[in-house]
């Protein structure tokens, strides 16, 4: 969206945005209008004339409900889960990739795992303006939990059983998607280490080293971000990781290389990683229903009559 707006500003026509619209291209509202974006409030944005108005939204509830009547599907849920990739708004003169990174790391320390990057929508924090963006899209009378989608790819890439048993001795698993890649270094449940960087920045021999690297500890966070990348969390570990798991769109990446990363299928379909990862976060912050969505995944659920 950002490089159609730039085209149409460079063609000598005007752009004007709502703050909150204004923020999907940079948080630094100073920054939008240099780009020659016009800042306005809602009340004005209404009143623009010979303007085409234009809302974008991460989720569309309508749409999404729309589509699935079509099929015969109420969408009368319980819960709603959703996941998009947050920057967070770095304060003016911070790197934008430090300031991911750095808390990627801090919450790592405090040992949550992976359902730790997820959030109930009335506790997500301040800095996440695009979670807090798609919370509110949601439709309203229903719990709403919202997750960043590397983390939620990579828990649900867990739920196949065979990256769940090599996890036990330690591995690597991968998310490897349009725009970033993230890996997490896993021995049991524990993270014990991670690096992000951007997918279109690496080559297949740089990715499958660094994932190497990440797996035997010796990966550094200067490396990564002098790279271009995010950053990285190595140390020492016992062993390296043995065992190489990927999903994501450009898992593809990968094939070229010696590494031998298995592709993983939650459940049978690698597209839904991410959806099977929001879930087993819902099992974990769900306090009254977590024990039955677990189980439903699990296959440990009693089986249902259906009459």
């Amino acid at each position: 969206m950002s490089w159609a707006v730039e085209r149409h500003i460079k063609a000598g026509l005007p752009v004007y945005a709502t703050p909150n619209a204004a923020r999907t291209f940079n948080d630094d509202l100073a920054e939008v209008a240099a780009m020659g974006v016009q800042v306005v409030s809602d009340d004005e944005a209404a009143v623009v004339r010979a303007a085409c108005h234009i809302v974008l939204r991460d989720f569309d509830s309508d749409m999404v409900r729309t589509a699935l009547a079509t099929f015969g599907v109420d969408m009368d849920v319980d819960a709603v889960c959703l996941a998009v990739f947050d920057h967070g708004d770095a304060p003016p003169g911070v790197s934008d990739r430090r300031f991911r990174f750095d808390y990627l790391r801090d919450r790592l320390a405090e040992g949550h795992g992976l359902a730790g990057f997820a959030f109930w929508a009335d506790a997500i924090p301040d800095r996440f303006t695009r979670l807090k963006a798609v919370a509110a899209s949601a439709p309203t009378g229903r719990p709403v939990l919202v997750m960043d989608t590397g983390p939620a790819a990579v828990l649900g890439a867990l739920e196949d059983p065979h990256v769940r048993a090599g996890a036990v001795d330690g591995a690597v698993v991968a998310n490897i998607g349009n725009f970033h890649t993230l890996a997490f270094h896993l021995i049991g449940p524990r993270l014990v280490g991670l690096f992000e960087h951007h997918t279109g920045e690496l080559t297949p021999a740089r990715l499958a080293a660094y994932l190497s690297r990440l797996a035997d500890g010796t990966i550094t966070n200067d490396e990564v971000f002098y790279d271009k990348g995010h950053g990285a969390i190595g140390g020492v570990v016992d062993r390296p990781a043995s065992f190489f798991a990927v999903t994501g769109p450009r898992r593809g990446q990968l094939r070229a290389t010696g590494l031998a990363a298995y592709p993983a299928v939650p459940h049978g379909d690698m597209m839904l990683a991410g959806a099977y990862g929001l879930l087993r976060a819902l099992a974990a912050h769900d306090l009254a229903h977590g024990d039955e969505i677990a189980a439903a995944l699990d296959g440990t659920a009693a089986p249902q009559s259906l009459w």
